[in-house]
């Protein structure tokens, strides 16, 4: 599906489809919004080579799985970021790549699915002249995407404190598992982060003049841009620390109680091995053995095994052992 929002001269806003384009590219002064969403590759190729988008960038979109990243080119500037349909409080997500094509006159954008961001920035667009500013819309849209990030992470922290607390309170097998689950899937959100966050740094260090000369604010958009994935990304790797100190905090623990238990287990056979090494001895179907036909023998080696089992017992007891 391919919606088109022109901005005309007379500042009016006109929401069409492909009819729009040709009017905007024979008209001065107008400003476009096309929205390709749901379409195939083939067909997302030829519109965008129709409208003067390099073919590199082009190849980028369609890519599977593209890491998200920035990059400028003759005509137009390239942002490319994932986006979110679905963030669930376990923390699995369901993710889309959008891309926006920021050029003099014109705002792409190409999806495959619904997305609220690019809803977000087309209302936005629709309420007013902000058309203006193709690449100010641009970054406000993508602004957007990650601030519903932000929102999904930040509401994972109760749940992440309630984690904690059970984990120094009643520490168990079940809340260890759903640890490491987290700290997986918070790896995979951090590497997300980190490309959002790099792709914000090199916006902000390399800001196109165009974008300097078309809007003045773009620069402010653009630091809020990169705090809020910096702080994204920095939300995240705390998460996934915290997570990591747990985990490893319940592996002391289990440890330092095994310790224990094989502690208690190596006195308790410190003290009955010499009682089984006398009984052995004593035990032996030998007719020289010399203690044999002592009259009160058998007492006698039950006084020597009771007295060695309150030596080893005392040293236990004084933590000699």
């Amino acid at each position: 599906m391919i919606k088109t929002l022109l901005l005309t001269a007379e500042e009016n806003l006109i929401e069409g489809g492909t009819e729009l384009i040709g009017r905007w590219q024979n008209e001065e002064n107008t400003y476009i919004w096309i929205d390709l969403e749901g379409e195939s590759p083939e067909d997302e190729r030829q519109m965008l080579e129709s409208l003067d988008c390099h073919p590199l960038a082009i190849e980028d979109v369609q890519r599977f799985r593209h890491p998200p990243k920035t990059e400028a080119f003759e005509n137009h500037t390239l942002l490319l970021y994932r986006g979110i349909t679905q963030f669930n409080d376990d923390l699995t997500i369901e993710q889309m790549t959008i891309a926006l094509f920021v050029g003099e006159r014109c705002v792409i954008s190409c999806h495959q699915r619904p997305s609220t961001g690019v809803r977000h920035g087309w209302e936005m667009a629709g309420k007013g002249t902000s058309l203006r500013s193709p690449a100010l819309l641009a970054v406000s849209t993508m602004h957007y995407s990650v601030g519903r990030y932000l929102e999904a992470v930040l509401a994972f922290e109760p749940s992440l404190n309630e984690l904690e607390d059970c984990m120094q309170e009643r520490p168990n097998d079940e809340t260890m598992r759903e640890l490491i689950a987290y700290k997986s899937r918070l790896r995979k959100l951090r590497r997300i982060f980190s490309y959002h966050e790099r792709l914000a740094t090199n916006l902000l260090k390399n800001i196109p003049q165009a974008w300097i000369d078309e809007d003045g604010d773009i620069e402010h958009a653009l630091q809020d841009l990169f705090e809020r994935c910096e702080r994204l990304h920095g939300l995240c790797t705390m998460y996934y620390e915290i997570c990591g100190d747990l985990i490893e905090g319940y592996l002391s623990i289990s440890s330092h109680m095994l310790n224990n238990t094989m502690k208690v287990l190596t006195i308790i056979t410190a003290i009955f091995v010499p009682l089984t090494f006398i009984a052995g001895i004593y035990g032996m179907n030998f007719e020289n053995i010399p203690e044999l036909k002592m009259q009160y023998g058998y007492f006698y080696a039950w006084g020597a095994m009771l007295l060695v089992a309150t030596g080893f017992g005392w040293f236990a007891y004084k933590k000699w052992l």
